[in-house]
């Protein structure tokens, strides 16, 4: 029998990335549900309508921590597919390094793939280093903390920042909505640093699967296709004229690329 999720139910579970939220799904996750597949859209802490503030989230754990107990509670004889957009490429990669045996494949749309040879941090500071200073506009970078505590280096999109680097080629009515709802989030450069590096054992023993936006301004195409040669992704998929968003601007070729991921 052929091994593929396309023709059986499946536990699909969705990661936004920074200063987004589960809402950012709206349009993907009725499109996989109605190709019969569960779906789930995780809330990272302080982000969408999580209640906690960012100055209340100090390390990257801290940051993973729903999707980690979403992974908790997955029973031991089931497996996920785990699927991460920008920055929720390191948070799945982690879920993926503490629950291997619960994640039958991790999917990185536009996102940032560890390894397990350097620290979590090296792929987030191989990226800033080709990024031109100015890039991201009208983005705000500042610092937060709490008594005890080390600052947490923050950013927070600007309109300007959502519009051209972002969403270009969404729809109005998405752009709108993401100056409404996008919070301030954080990298977490520093804490990914200091933290162990992902395992062959965990992280590196789960198949790795990308999808290029190949209009995306935020994490340019060469980037992405750097990932793919260098990060140990077994196939990829490109949708044409997407932006960073492809879940807005182009759902249906989002759902199609993560179907075809048929064997795995």
């Amino acid at each position: 029998m052929e091994d593929s999720w396309l023709h059986m139910n499946k536990h699909i579970v969705l990661v936004h990335g920074t200063g987004h939220g589960a809402w950012c799904w709206y349009k993907l996750k009725p499109l996989l549900e109605a190709a019969g597949h569960q779906v789930t859209a995780v809330e990272l802490s302080a982000s969408g309508i999580d209640p906690k503030q960012i100055q209340e989230v100090h390390t990257f754990n801290d940051y993973t921590l729903p999707l980690l107990e979403l992974m908790e509670s997955v029973p031991a004889d089931e497996k996920v597919i785990l699927v991460g957009h920008s920055l929720g490429g390191m948070n799945i990669a982690l879920a993926m390094e503490k629950y291997p045996h619960k994640v039958s494949i991790g999917v990185f749309v536009s996102a940032f793939v560890p390894d397990t040879t350097h620290a979590p941090s090296y792929v987030l500071e191989k990226y800033l280093e080709q990024i031109p200073a100015g890039a991201w506009g009208d983005t705000k970078l500042f610092s937060v903390g709490s008594p005890g505590r080390e600052p947490l280096a923050v950013m927070s999109f600007g309109p300007k920042a959502l519009e051209n680097a972002l969403y270009q080629l969404c729809p109005p009515e998405d752009l709108v909505l993401a100056k409404m709802l996008v919070r301030p989030g954080s990298l977490f450069l520093e804490d990914l640093s200091m933290a162990n590096k992902f395992s062959k054992e965990g992280f590196g023993s789960v198949k790795r699967v990308y999808v290029i936006n190949n209009k995306d301004r935020a994490i340019p195409e060469e980037f992405q296709r750097w990932l793919v040669a260098n990060m140990g992704v077994i196939d990829f998929k490109e949708i044409k004229d997407a932006d960073h968003m492809s879940m807005l601007s182009r759902p249906q070729e989002l759902c199609k690329c993560l179907l075809d991921f048929n064997r795995i």
